[in-house]
């Protein structure tokens, strides 16, 4: 199935804007080609989408739970029934292999599917009372206008795992995808318009980040933001919010450590390892970045992870048979390419891979494992966002804590033993929001995601997700 090269549009208000806007060009890293573009909006167009957002709330927020689960079903439903146009777009404009792609459509739409139910499970709460004469009560109330700013690396799945809990709970969206792959982000606005949203409630902007940005932080109509990206630009836009104490939501930077203990299944957590650390070619923010094995097994591990990697199958996503597709564009790659050439140069060993891939036309490398690493490396202090599996040897439990707790971030680790005991105290001493315990894919919509430490604030998904968008409001009621 071919994508076309098109011209897409902003959504404001319920209708198709930008026409006469500068365009940016929307790119296939795989081949360089361009296969669409949309508009370059700016102050003008964010203001725009607050404005009709905003007048949207008060109806919006005014129907019933159950009125607007009909609204998410219809679209969880549309997303399925578009399930491969949804993946080739996604393919073309950020290059994930079209079986991975498939995968995050029907991912994104369980976000859809679970926050319609969850939406009507936003309880308040009756206290009892400390005095004859009173009733205590806590009601839930939507915060109000959300802006949404999503990263390019899960353009669907990071869209509707900030929609669903948003639209379920009463508010009124903003969207803003990111400009490498915004794609996607107009095929979801499409389906949220034939899903039948009334005018207003969901609105999508593409273009200028900074000054989009800019509005919905400095717009006292919007009162959350919540926001995928790096932990540099979340720290930015906690200082921005602090003028009018907006509420923030940040999923921001990881650098994941997979520890093995000498008692692990080996094939296992090799398996482990290559779905963690090779989906969508390392650009994934729970994707295992640094790996800690037992001196015991590390060899063992090393040749068998080694064997597994070079299996895999490197080339344009469109390819059902490809395993890896390229990064999203050349400073990713120079990314990559340092990080290895800074580890071979204090001593690592590339075992498999270690070099770019000139041959297809895109920004490819191939799948890399790396042994003899340590500290010192740059691949072991920074995210790599890229196919690179650092391996170091460690030689206690005691060890592996220090070394795996030894960053900023804090969003998923990775523990593969088969001692029950073991497993708990090591993950009890790690200081992680998502912890993959013989699990190389801990993501569900029905779980709580989100980091500690400089890896965010707020959990999207599960019970907790929809809260993050609801206010609680205590109401004391004197009795006569």
């Amino acid at each position: 199935m071919a994508v076309k090269t098109d011209n897409y549009l902003m959504n404001i208000n319920g209708e198709w804007v930008g026409q006469e806007r500068e365009t940016l060009d929307v790119v296939n890293p795989a081949n360089g080609e361009t296969v669409g573009t949309v508009p370059y909006g700016g102050e003008k167009e964010a203001e725009q989408a607050v404005d009709a957002a905003y007048d949207a709330f008060q109806s919006w927020s005014a129907l019933t739970a159950h009125d607007r689960v009909g609204y998410l079903k219809k679209l969880n439903q549309l997303m399925l029934d578009h399930q491969e146009e949804l993946a080739q777009l996604m393919t073309a404009e950020m290059g994930k292999p079209i079986n991975e792609s498939r995968g995050e459509v029907k991912y994104a739409a369980t976000f859809i599917e679970w926050f319609a139910e969850e939406g009507k499970r936003v309880y308040g709460e009756t206290i009892p009372t400390h005095a004859t004469g009173k009733r205590l009560q806590v009601w839930k109330k939507p915060v109000g206008v959300v802006a949404a700013i999503t990263p390019w690396n899960f353009p669907a799945a990071m869209l509707t795992r900030k929609m669903g809990p948003a639209l379920a709970s009463g508010c009124t969206v903003i969207m803003k995808p990111s400009s490498e792959s915004p794609l996607t982000a107009v095929k979801l606005m499409e389906l949220c318009e034939q899903a039948g949203f009334p005018k207003g409630v969901v609105n999508l902007v593409t273009g200028s980040s900074s000054k989009i940005a800019k509005v919905v932080m400095e717009n006292s109509k919007v009162r959350k933001v919540t926001f995928t990206g790096s932990t540099e630009v979340g720290k930015t836009l906690i200082r921005q919010s602090a003028d009018q104490v907006k509420k923030l939501s940040l999923e921001l930077g990881g650098h994941a450590p997979l520890v093995v203990l000498d008692d692990a299944d080996v094939d296992l957590a090799v398996k482990g390892t290559v779905a963690s650390k090779f989906r969508n070619a390392g650009q994934t923010c729970i994707c295992a970045n640094r790996v800690y094995v037992q001196e015991g097994i590390y060899d063992e591990f090393v040749d068998k992870l080694s064997k597994k990697v070079q299996e895999l199958k490197v080339g344009d996503g469109t390819d059902e048979s490809v395993d890896i597709g390229p990064l999203i564009n050349q400073d990713g790659l120079d990314k990559v390419k340092h990080h290895v050439e800074d580890a071979t140069s204090k001593g690592a060993t590339v075992v498999t891979g270690g070099e770019a891939i000139t041959e297809y036309g895109g920004v490819f490398y191939q799948p890399t494992v790396v042994k003899d690493v340590n500290q010192s490396m740059v691949v072991m202090q920074e995210e790599t966002f890229g196919p690179v599996t650092p391996v170091e040897k460690i030689a206690s439990d005691e060890e592996a804590a220090k070394m795996a707790n030894d960053t900023p971030y804090g969003l998923a680790a990775y523990v593969f033993t088969e001692n029950v005991s073991r497993g708990t105290q090591l993950i009890e001493k790690l200081d992680f929001g998502i912890v993959g315990w013989n699990d190389g894919g801990p993501s569900a919509a029905q779980v709580p995601f989100g980091g500690m430490k400089e890896s965010g604030i707020g959990r999207e998904g599960g019970q907790e997700g929809i809260e993050e968008f609801v206010e609680s409001q205590y109401v004391s009621i004197g009795m006569k």
